[in-house]
């Protein structure tokens, strides 16, 4: 191949090919990030038959990590994060560890479900760190979020004016 007076190897001309279809790839994959949505504690109760959101808050931050997804150690520290908060919540030690062990058998990236790890992008991103583009639109859609559903799912399910403990998604 022949390129502005320099001739190129074919093997040089195919890497060069797959490198713009990986940057086109990569760029068209960043910008697949769904709204943020949330279902509480998916497959769960959100709380008990007193406190039907005693938990609730709990499931939306692990939700909001979920939702952007990241490396595999940010997902075990999110699912150790939601363990130490129902437990903060409830001093019951075994629903923690239920709910622990049911995020890390149930949310691995590899399952087609609206809860895995990384549910906001298409199916397959699997594990990785978030390029600065990603984060920014996790940021945007974050702001979004926050402006249209000032007290969050667990408050709007249950009535609550918006929580000051609620991180932004």
């Amino acid at each position: 191949m022949r390129t502005i007076g320099r001739t190129i190897g074919s093997s040089t001309a195919l890497s060069l090919c797959v490198m713009a279809v990986f940057a086109c790839c990569t760029a068209a994959w960043a910008s697949d990030l769904k709204d943020f949505a949330s279902d509480g504690c998916s497959l769960f109760p959100d709380g008990t038959m007193g406190d039907r959101a005693k938990w609730c808050e709990c499931c939306l931050q692990h939700d909001i990590t979920y939702w952007h997804g990241g490396t595999e150690q940010e997902r075990k520290t999110a699912d150790e994060r939601l363990r130490a908060c129902v437990f903060e919540r409830t001093r019951d030690k075994a629903l923690a560890d239920t709910m622990y062990l049911g995020v890390r058998a149930g949310g691995h990236p590899v399952f087609p479900t609206w809860y895995r790890w990384g549910y906001g992008w298409k199916y397959g991103r699997g594990y990785g760190p978030l390029t600065e583009q990603e984060q920014q639109q996790v940021r945007e859609k974050q702001d979004n979020y926050a402006r249209k559903h000032p007290a969050g799912y667990c408050g709007e399910r249950s009535g609550k004016k918006a929580s000051k403990e609620r991180k932004e998604p």
